[in-house]
């Protein structure tokens, strides 16, 4: 494979690492279970891939301005050397002050670059077996983990906002209990496949836990995140014939994983409380209800 000159070795290197990853997952691609986990790989690897390409373009285009300032600074320190005027080197002075600006900013472009294409290795990971959870073959909680260390890098140093949502099969144990634990396995694939089919490909799914599962969604609001969890839970009560409860929330300054995650239980079992078949949400200082099932609204999403 030939990159074009000038291609950040960096991304070259992670192109290439992506087309071993799927060429060596796809071919253990032999059950219909496998397909279908297979074919979702790709989706997201395709996602990858387009992020991939637009971090590339964008520093691309970056160090190509980069570079065409730094020839035009060497030409006028060229015909400056042989002069001794004190006006001509302090314009040339001026002149590298705003270079340095750009050249500090690009710098700061590819650090996010790099941390960026962290991510998104991470994303393709938590397909591997240690990171994925054999019943519903989505991520586990370590591939969550993960995940999540990797977001809130980026908030920490980007300010690239996220928000998480968690739901929880309602009377689970009733469906062991009267249908046996094989028709329980039954339903929390059911349950996972829906999630899988409603998430974009650049959300991460994961089981949490039983019979919890965990969306994280980048660059999603609060708002977007309700109305999300509220689509999902009435596309399970409508396909599967039994319900989901839910808590929303964000990533806020001062959150870790652990914080987010415990805002969002909260508002689960708020949910949970309150009836169950509803989306709760915490937004830092109190949790309510965004669903018309839930009485009194106080704030719609």
């Amino acid at each position: 494979m030939q990159f074009p000159d000038h291609f950040p070795l960096p991304l070259a290197l992670a192109l290439i690492a992506l087309l071993g990853y799927l060429v060596g997952r796809i071919s253990k691609a032999s059950t219909v279970n496998e397909a279908d986990r297979a074919r979702r790989e790709v989706r997201r690897a395709k996602a990858v891939a387009k992020e991939l390409e637009i971090i590339a373009e964008n520093v691309r285009k970056n160090l190509a301005t980069h570079h065409l300032n730094v020839a035009k600074f060497k030409d006028r320190v060229s015909e400056l050397g042989s002069q001794a005027k004190e006006a001509a080197w302090q314009d040339l002075c001026k002149e590298a002050e705003q270079i340095l600006k750009p050249t500090l900013r690009l710098a700061e472009q590819i650090a996010q670059a790099y941390d960026e294409i962290r991510q998104q290795t991470n994303h393709l990971m938590t397909f591997t077996e240690v990171r994925t959870d054999p019943l519903t073959r989505v991520s586990n909680r370590r591939g969550l983990d993960d995940s999540l260390e990797s977001m809130f890098a980026l908030m920490d140093r980007y300010e690239q906002y996220f928000s998480l949502a968690i739901f929880d099969i309602d009377h689970f144990k009733q469906v062991n209990d009267k249908k046996g634990h094989l028709h329980g396995d039954r339903t929390l694939q059911a349950v996972a496949r829906i999630l899988d089919g409603a998430t974009r490909d650049t959300d991460i799914l994961a089981r949490y836990g039983g019979e919890e599962f965990v969306i994280v969604m980048p660059h999603t609001t609060l708002e977007n995140a309700c109305l999300f969890a509220e689509r999902v839970r009435t596309t399970v009560e409508s396909s599967l014939g039994l319900t989901v409860s839910g808590g929303v929330a964000m990533a806020l300054d001062g959150d870790n994983a652990q914080s987010l995650l415990s805002r969002a239980d909260a508002a689960l079992y708020s949910g949970k409380a309150a009836g169950r078949n509803r989306i709760y949400r915490h937004t830092g200082t109190e949790i309510e209800p965004i669903s018309q099932h839930a009485a009194p609204v106080e704030t719609a999403c």
